[in-house]
């Protein structure tokens, strides 16, 4: 009952299959993604370094280079907020490119789009076997709902049943997405932390300074300036990296109720269940 003819994305799908190239952007390994983004930090890092004049205010906001500093440079509060971040930065843009990825499946045309055509039960096995190796435990939702979907459907000859598969299937998927945001919140936990902690060591150090027979005015002034640039600079990097992050996990989820719907409009509204045939078995 459906239209003999291919799905646009069926050659597609059927290269991909065979071990052809891949249409979609990968996502790139994890620790290659990092070392990249750490790289690239100390790049930047090395960078403003050298642009940057020592004891100016420029140096001494960005990155604690001063002469009072009580962190020998460059082990500096600020060093290390930028790698938290660029390690942070990393991650997301991991998170991205996968987001991307889910949301081409959407167009690679897996499933029957005409509104006039319907699918009988016969029909799905091969739409199964196209997409079996386009998903694995960490990416291809809409591939992985289709094959669950398909399979419960060969199983029971039921929609409903379907129904409640794909249903609990999104809900795990659901929650799986969100697992994938566990260290990147704890990031942005951790470099607002990391700033309060060079707050207190400036003050401690600064209090520690203060000899009203013998002051070092530069010291106690250097260790202040410490307490107060490592809040303002990890507050701005916090900000940033929540922005960043929120974005991205909108477009993940986005992806993936994308693919739910994607099922139900063409595959479950679609399938065709002769059940004078499911009741003579």
């Amino acid at each position: 009952m459906t239209d003999t003819s291919a799905t646009a994305g069926e050659g597609t799908v059927l290269a991909l299959a065979q071990g052809g190239p891949h249409p979609w952007p990968t996502v790139p390994a994890a620790w290659r993604v990092r070392l990249t983004a750490l790289g690239i930090a100390a790049v930047a890092i090395l960078v403003t370094t050298l642009m940057t004049v020592p004891d100016s205010p420029t140096a001494a906001l960005l990155l604690d280079r001063q002469r009072y500093s009580v962190f020998p440079y460059p082990f500096t509060i600020q060093n290390l907020i930028y790698l938290a971040l660029a390690w942070a930065m990393g991650e997301l843009y991991r998170r991205w490119r996968a987001a991307r990825r889910e949301r081409a499946f959407l167009q690679a045309g897996l499933l029957p789009e005409d509104p006039n055509s319907l699918l009988e039960l016969h029909e799905l096995g091969p739409i199964r076997r196209r997409v079996a190796e386009l998903h694995d435990a960490e990416s291809g939702f809409l591939p992985a709902l289709i094959d669950l979907t398909i399979l419960q459907l060969q199983a029971s000859r039921s929609v409903d049943q379907a129904i409640n598969v794909l249903t609990s299937s999104l809900n795990l998927m659901s929650d799986q997405v969100d697992l994938r945001y566990q260290m990147l919140r704890y990031m942005a936990w951790l470099i607002p932390t990391i700033g309060f902690l060079g707050t207190v060591i400036g003050l401690s150090l600064a209090l520690h300074l203060i000899d009203p027979a013998n002051m070092d005015l530069g010291k106690v002034v250097g260790g202040l300036s410490v307490s107060f640039y490592t809040t303002l600079v990890a507050l701005i990097a916090s900000a940033m990296m929540a922005f960043v992050q929120h974005a991205v996990q909108e477009q993940e989820e986005l992806a993936l109720n994308a693919a739910g719907q994607y099922c139900l409009k063409n595959l479950i509204n679609r399938v065709y269940v002769d059940h004078e045939s499911v009741v003579a078995r």
